[in-house]
């Protein structure tokens, strides 16, 4: 069963050596427009000053670091995740605290990620397609609805949950995207240090 945000406590990941000084990944995913990328910037921005070894993964930069060879069909986007699992597994071995944003997700991927991925902690921004059509930032809704746009999670590409995330937000609650984050940090022995030296816990 999913753990929200209510009923989480400080996670206790057993076999997990990163969540104290090494490294570890912090995998944040949602449907487009759920607010990944907003919520991660917020998490670096309460931290990083506290946290040197944080590095951000963007999907949609390593989609562009990466060039133009990788289209949005699901074959191509699992393709895509493979570049990102890979890259945070590499920069967690080396001890840095990795925070990823990342759209796309199926249950063998998201199983690959807890078997590899040191200290990892998978964060679910949950919200409906009716908030993210109301939002949509990218204008990725609107254009698909209208036929401009193939390829679009959640329309002609499925989107799967995750079943079981170590955390749960609601993205529809009225917070602002630095409490979402302290939501998160709190749950990470690491970032609930910096927050208790901020004064936040």
């Amino acid at each position: 069963m999913s753990r929200t945000t209510e009923d989480l406590q400080t996670a206790e990941i057993s076999g997990a050596s990163g969540w104290g000084s090494g490294g570890a990944v912090v995998w944040v995913t949602g449907i487009s427009g759920a607010g990944k990328t907003t919520v991660c910037d917020a998490l670096a921005n309460l931290v990083g000053d506290q946290v040197p070894e944080l590095v951000r993964i963007d999907g949609d930069v390593v989609r562009e670091v990466f060039g133009a060879g990788l289209g949005y069909k699901a074959a191509d986007r699992e393709i895509q995740i493979g570049r990102v699992q890979r890259l945070s597994r590499v920069l967690a071995e080396q001890g840095k605290l990795v925070l990823v944003a990342a759209l796309y997700a199926s249950d063998d991927l998201l199983s690959w990620n807890r078997e590899h991925l040191p200290g990892y902690f998978e964060v679910y921004l949950e919200a409906s397609f009716d908030l993210v059509r109301s939002r949509d930032p990218k204008g990725l809704y609107r254009k698909a609805d209208a036929g401009q746009m193939p390829d679009v999670v959640g329309i002609d590409v499925p989107w799967n949950a995750p079943k079981q995330p170590d955390l749960v937000i609601d993205a529809s609650r009225p917070a602002t995207p630095r409490e979402h984050a302290i939501s998160i940090a709190r749950r990470i022995p690491r970032l609930s240090r910096v927050l208790t030296r901020l004064s936040l816990d």
